[in-house]
């Protein structure tokens, strides 16, 4: 295979990706900040549901996937020719893809995370290490929550050290925006019962049910209206701005003396999540790891 590199405006990374794909016959198109690891180097961030802030940076890289030299040179070929292309496109390399065992790669990508020294995250290629005395199996997918982000290493942190003291008062639990369904079955795997995971992502839905079931346990998995009433145990691990809009919702779904933990929150945005959920209840800040922070409180019983 063959790769295809072009130094591409911000204005026209979009229909030259587009063209790439859908004329030029690329097998698949990625873009990358061309000025990463200068002083240059600008971040993109973006929320669920939300518009992209840009397709590309203001200087990109456009890499675009070919079967043969010959589907790549022709592609770059008609693209430069392009009158809108002009002077703004730049031919960066067109080079050999070497031969790799891309699952093999994907894999090493990936081991065994500790969220307490008893309970880890363990892939299914990977045997849990000696000192696990709790295994969640799971792989990576289409949905977020591998473990390895610090949001969702805090919330399953905070169900490991509360399960001893509160199983068995999460007779009903809710994880909102459940992704892959990790802290679901994070909590299933403490004792958890009842437990409903919702998520506006079908992808999502199934995922949770297919690693439910590799993990043995059992949840309903839904969109968000599977969730019914209060449940002593409400978890959203989302993105700040979601979770200020959720705020009325998320705690009217917690039951009198029950737990709220939030998370996808930055350490900067402590003040504004609790000016949010004020009316409700008083968010304090359980946990912080690499700039992020886990938020839990209890409303009144």
């Amino acid at each position: 295979m063959i790769e295809l590199l072009l130094v591409v405006p911000e204005e026209l990374v979009e229909p030259v990706s587009d063209g790439l794909m859908d004329e030029l016959g690329a097998l698949s198109v990625s873009v990358e900040d061309a000025d990463a690891g200068s002083d240059a180097e600008r971040a993109l961030f973006g929320e669920p549901g939300m518009p992209p802030p840009s397709a590309g940076w203001q200087r990109s890289i456009v890499k675009a996937l070919f079967d043969t030299e010959e589907q790549a040179t022709e592609a770059a070929t008609l693209l430069l020719a392009q009158e809108w292309a002009g002077d703004q496109i730049k031919l960066q390399a067109m080079q050999p893809v070497v031969e790799q065992d891309w699952v093999r790669l994907t894999q090493s990508q990936f081991a065994p995370v500790e969220i307490t020294p008893a309970f880890w995250i363990v892939p299914t290629w990977h045997e849990p290490p000696a000192a696990a005395r709790q295994v969640m199996r799971l792989d990576p997918g289409l949905a977020f929550g591998t473990g390895t982000h610090p949001t969702t290493r805090m919330c399953l942190r905070w169900i490991a050290r509360h399960a001893p003291q509160a199983p068995d008062a999460w007779e009903r639990v809710l994880d909102y925006g459940c992704g892959s369904g990790i802290l679901a079955i994070g909590a299933a795997l403490h004792g958890a019962r009842g437990i409903d995971a919702v998520d506006i992502d079908e992808s999502a839905v199934q995922s949770t049910r297919d690693n439910a079931a590799a993990n043995g346990v059992s949840l309903n998995a839904g969109l968000p209206d599977a969730a019914q009433g209060q449940y002593p145990l409400v978890l959203a691990n989302i993105l700040a701005t979601p979770l200020k809009l959720l705020a009325p919702l998320l705690c009217g779904h917690v039951a009198p003396g029950g737990h709220l933990v939030l998370a996808g929150i930055l350490e900067r945005q402590a003040d504004e999540l609790k000016q949010a959920y004020a009316p409700w209840c008083a968010l304090e800040v359980s946990d912080a790891e690499d700039g992020w922070i886990l938020m839990t409180a209890r409303l009144n019983a």
